[in-house]
């Protein structure tokens, strides 16, 4: 047992969860063009009720046997399919209002604070459309390969689910995740800093099995073209050589047939790459001899760099990590031991360290890592901390099994500069105040 645990343990009021009423959403709308955070900054600091504290061993809800512990309970399957419990429900997935103009084609955002482990709960996962969802009858949906093959398919649902299947725990992040954040702070809470981020057991055939299948053309074919059944249409490039890794082509998420929002009920799963190339309700798989450069690749999902250029291509989702508690929104009520824990993930393969720091990146410790700690997936990290009442700033820093350290803010923007949306995986900064609240900070 560690010996901060001797101490008294603190405790945190939640961030808030629905902290804008009807009047500040509107007020929220007007302000769309600042991005995220106008929208967002005027909810900050709305404080939830305070968990009680820890009581003695006198209390009545220990000597005294509650009505539950008397009575009948609900039976079995009384409800077909469960629910989270009643005291649970206000940790939802929420919209950023004012972030786009139509909610089919905007995001809910995962929250992060209330998770725990590395497996996001799928009523929770993160949605980005860019033309709403459909629940699409799976007796109706195909998936054709064309193009550079020998033989060119139509599969079924039925086809595809009785190949051979595998099982894959990744994390999926949106490419515009902490885009907020390029230029200043916007947001007030992790859940909206960071929630375009989930991790799922995915199952699925991979996207080589059926490849290999149609006789792709292994001299010729250099790129795919996978293409989605919503209104969009999104269309996304992905080279041979991933598709012939570790792609899959899923019909399942944490051992049940994918959600509606999620793509039912197939979807692309390409480890490691940002959300967009997931291609949800995938209906054709085409391969090529060059990239397709489609519109959600040419002129959107791009990096502004400083001198007006836009890089194109940037898929991968470098390593990156974030303090979940404390974190913007809590607050600190007591002096004492406190349990810094978060998550870290890299695009690349694995975690090898997470380092924490509790003044502001002047000195570091290295966090435990929880196991199972997978390649492509989220790891979480915890890190015991004893507060003794002053102000400062907790962060984290990612290490992956390449050797690549997540940067700070400033080495950042020295290369991609503050105009950008796309790619950010800077250190995140929490402040703690001598009062005990936590805010979103930025440090150099």
């Amino acid at each position: 047992m560690s010996n901060e645990l001797q101490k008294i343990i603190g405790r945190i009021i939640k961030a808030p969860e629905g902290f804008l009423d009807d009047a500040r959403v509107e007020e929220a709308r007007k302000a769309r063009r600042g991005f995220m955070g106008k929208a967002l900054a005027i909810g900050a600091g709305v404080a939830t009720s305070v968990a009680g504290e820890a009581k003695s061993t006198d209390d009545d809800a220990i000597l005294k046997l509650p009505e539950h512990s008397k009575t009948l309970g609900k039976p079995v399957a009384s409800t077909g399919y469960g629910t989270p419990s009643q005291w649970e429900k206000n940790l939802q997935r929420r919209e950023s209002p004012g972030l786009t103009r139509v909610s089919q084609a905007s995001v809910s955002f995962t929250p992060l604070q209330g998770l725990f482990g590395i497996i996001t709960p799928s009523g929770l996962h993160f949605e980005r459309h860019h033309q709403g969802w459909h629940d699409i009858d799976p007796s109706e949906h195909r998936l054709m390969i064309n193009g550079l093959v020998k033989e060119e398919r139509v599969f079924t649902m039925d086809d595809l689910m009785r190949l051979p299947s595998v099982s894959r725990i990744h994390f999926i992040e949106c490419g515009a995740n902490t885009g907020a954040e390029w230029g200043n702070v916007a947001l007030p809470t992790v859940q909206y800093t960071h929630g375009m981020l989930s991790c799922s057991e995915f199952t699925g055939v991979l996207l080589s099995t059926l490849l290999e299948m149609c006789g792709y053309d292994k001299k010729q074919g250099k790129y795919i073209l996978a293409e989605g059944a919503d209104g969009s249409s999104m269309t996304r490039t992905i080279s041979i050589d991933r598709a012939m890794d570790d792609v899959l082509v899923a019909w399942a998420m944490n051992g049940e047939m994918l959600r509606p929002e999620n793509g039912y009920p197939l979807r692309l799963v390409v480890p490691g790459v940002q959300g967009v190339s997931w291609v949800k309700y995938l209906r054709r798989i085409e391969v090529g001899d060059e990239r397709y450069d489609t519109k959600d690749e040419t002129i959107h999902y791009i990096d502004m760099m400083p001198n007006g250029m836009h890089r194109q291509y940037t898929s991968v989702q470098e390593c990156k990590s974030v303090i979940t508690t404390p974190s913007g929104g809590q607050t600190l009520l007591d002096q004492g031991f406190y349990n810094i824990t978060g998550l870290a993930w890299s695009g690349r393969g694995k975690l090898k360290r997470v380092d924490v720091s509790v003044d502001g990146g002047r000195n570091w410790r290295s966090a435990r890592l929880e196991t199972p700690i997978l390649s492509k997936a989220l790891t979480r990290f915890n890190i015991d901390w004893v507060w003794n009442g002053s102000p400062t700033i907790l962060q984290s820093r990612a290490i992956d099994e390449t050797g690549y350290v997540q940067p700070k803010l400033n080495q950042l923007r020295a290369v991609r500069g503050t105009k950008s949306i796309y790619h950010n995986n800077a250190i995140q900064s929490w402040k703690v105040s001598s009062n005990g609240e936590v805010s979103n900070v930025q440090v150099s």
